[in-house]
């Protein structure tokens, strides 16, 4: 099997997850570091915007390796949308298609439904709680919980933190309310 065709199919469970978990204590024995992704956003705005909050007040310097983190997701994420991307369309079970086109969407071309996530659905009511309020609320979320789920899931649970069980139980809890309840009632608006 070739490299490329490798790393275009999906990789096992047994493969992804552990090189997922080697992450975690791979930063502790490296830089003493914990993993997570949403303190970024906190070390952006002590970077970029040196007001006299005291929440912004600290030694960013210090955690500029996150950045690079971030930049490297973010950066892996643009080489694999441009080189990696299976051509085929996106394969969904008819029974969601058929949901889904209860609520009018029916253009599923890609990982977003563009009916959902689009400039153009940005200025509908629809797509205001979608995109304005639900990132409002992931922020927010993430910021209350003192870290986001891979910070929590991922790190906080290999290094058998209490908060970080109560906060992964609430992020699947709340995940479940909203796949059933409040996303069907906000793709009826």
């Amino acid at each position: 099997m070739e490299i490329l065709e490798l790393i275009r199919e999906p990789w096992p469970w047994y493969i992804a997850g552990p090189l997922v978990g080697l992450t975690v204590p791979a930063l502790l024995i490296i830089g003493n570091k914990a993993f997570g992704i949403s303190a970024s956003l906190r070390h952006t705005c002590a970077m970029c915007l040196p007001a006299n909050i005291k929440f912004f007040k600290y030694d960013w310097k210090k955690e500029i390796w996150n950045m690079f983190f971030v930049f490297g997701i973010l950066l892996g994420g643009v080489i694999a949308y441009s080189f990696l991307s299976n051509p085929n369309p996106i394969i969904i079970d008819g029974n969601l298609q058929t949901e889904l086109a209860g609520y009018g969407i029916t253009e599923i071309y890609g990982m977003l439904p563009e009916q959902l996530f689009s400039w153009e659905s940005l200025f509908t009511l629809k797509g205001f709680f979608m995109m304005v309020v639900g990132g409002f609320f992931i922020g927010f979320g993430s910021r209350y919980a003192g870290g986001c789920t891979s910070g929590h899931a991922i790190s906080g649970l290999s290094n058998l933190q209490l908060p970080s069980l109560i906060a992964t139980c609430c992020f699947f809890i709340g995940g479940l309310i909203m796949a059933n309840i409040i996303l069907p009632f906000i793709l009826s608006l």
